[in-house]
């Protein structure tokens, strides 16, 4: 659910009521730091660092970030550095210790299994993040939006603390460049902790695709979940040519419909996504063979949301009034990948007067110079700089900054020079325009009243 949307809050409610909390691990390293900039209310980031078990990473972390009495009135962020190909034991130290904060917190207070979601196309934090939630000890690992094929290989070889690489995807080809890590490097002579390998869901659009990484991922492959073109965030694009209808959304047809009795017959669990969040769906999941939902929308409006307070209220006040509106964007996102956008009278709508810039840089794409070398580029960021790269200008055309816009979402906007906040896009499945008739009346509501609607259909 975006980043942050899906925190630790929200995982740790999930997982102590008997469900499986995941965590979204999306800029993870990006939310620390801002949080500590913003005074760490509740001390809960440093508390989840003292447990950190490599050596004076979160003491410098600390000294670098931390603000006590956050941010003073007009102070930007500071930054970390762009993630790219290029070793820094420094930096994946930061990932690292990120991603063990985040699944501490989730684990914190009871001992259910908490999971963590990762987009396969984000590449260049991949290892160290992974690495950082099983030192925190995740249970399942979670990826899509993309072809996850190294990531079970790569988690057999980390819980033995030992080198894992994975191939980066470099637009333009050449000599394949291998992103690197070596976790005996980052603990400074210290004696690594015992491990246990997570076990991994890939997240697939079709059987062509769950066949695939069954037969050819590079170990161990634990289950499946199938996200249709309803779920919300980043969807598979229809498969064969993209055409649109009168809206401008994608066309989906039979060929992108999962067949879940050929799924069945892989002998892997899995788990029906988008459109899921009622408990009709939940039962014909079931009867379909599949071992249960996965849900998005429902809990990424609930108390213990990440959302920033002021835009759930609103979405869930015009979502009673009918006037919420999910739209299948096949521009918005600068990954080529349809994304789910939602319109309502709450939310500013994005337009082209933000300036354009990427100074996160978690969705730039690595391609290829003439002289060899490997350049980033992001059809978000300033035309002229897309261009000079080699980039196709048609590509910036309606694109968003993600990176920017997804932090909004959860109050971690950047302060620009021209004094505005990033501006937020909220993404959420198409469940969104029934969500009045499960809210009726209220205000919110809370992580455990869904649980306890969903689960109607298994209890009587």
């Amino acid at each position: 659910m975006g980043a942050g949307v899906s925190d630790w809050r929200m995982a740790r409610a999930v997982s102590a009521a008997g469900q499986l909390g995941v965590v979204s691990g999306t800029g993870i390293e990006t939310l620390l730091v801002r949080r500590l900039q913003n005074g760490d209310p509740g001390g809960h980031m440093r508390r989840a660092m003292a447990h950190f078990p490599i050596p004076g990473v979160a003491e410098r972390l600390i000294e670098r970030f931390f603000l006590p009495d956050g941010r003073r009135e007009g102070q930007r962020y500071a930054l970390l550095p762009m993630p790219d190909h290029r070793a820094s034991v420094r930096r994946d130290r930061i990932t690292v210790l990120a991603n063990f904060v985040e699944v501490f917190l989730a684990r914190e207070g009871h001992d259910r299994p908490v999971g963590i979601n990762y987009l396969t196309k984000i590449q260049p934090p991949t290892l160290p993040s992974l690495y950082g939630a099983m030192l925190a000890g995740v249970s399942y690992v979670i990826m899509g939006a993309g072809i996850p094929r190294e990531i079970p290989g790569a988690l057999d070889l980390l819980a033995r603390h030992e080198t894992a690489s994975l191939k980066l995807e470099v637009v333009g080809g050449g000599d394949p460049t291998l992103l690197t890590l070596d976790p005996r490097a980052l603990w400074e002579g210290a004696e690594p902790l015992l491990l246990e390998r997570p076990k991994f869901l890939a997240i697939v659009s079709s059987n062509l695709l769950a066949n695939v990484l069954a037969r050819k991922a590079s170990g161990r492959i634990d289950g499946f979940v199938v996200e249709g073109p309803t779920a919300g965030g980043h969807n598979a694009p229809p498969r064969g040519e993209m055409k649109l209808d009168g809206n401008g959304e994608p066309i989906y047809g039979v060929r992108d419909v999962v067949d879940l009795a050929e799924l069945k017959e892989l002998g892997l669990p899995f788990w029906v996504a988008g459109g899921a969040g009622s408990p009709e769906a939940l039962r014909a999941a079931l009867d379909a063979g599949a071992t249960g939902v996965q849900v998005g929308t429902l809990f990424a409006f609930c108390v213990e949301s990440g959302l920033d307070p002021d835009f759930r209220r609103g979405v869930l006040h015009d979502a009673r009034e009918g006037h919420v509106r999910v739209r299948t964007d096949p521009r918005a996102s600068p990954t080529g990948y349809p994304f789910k956008v939602i319109e309502a009278p709450s939310i500013p709508p994005l337009d082209d007067s933000r300036e354009r810039l990427c100074d996160l840089g978690y969705l730039r794409a690595a391609y290829r110079r003439e002289d060899g070398s490997l350049g980033y580029r992001c059809p978000g960021e300033p035309v002229d700089q897309y261009v000079k790269k080699g980039g196709d200008p048609a590509d910036t055309v309606g694109r968003h900054c993600l990176c920017n816009t997804l932090l909004a979402n959860i109050g971690l906007g950047q302060l620009r020079q021209d004094g505005r906040v990033e501006r937020p896009l909220l993404t959420s499945g198409d469940d969104l325009v029934k969500i009045a008739a499960f809210v009726n009346d209220r205000d919110e509501y809370s992580a455990q009243d869904v649980l306890d609607y969903l689960l109607e259909a298994v209890t009587a």
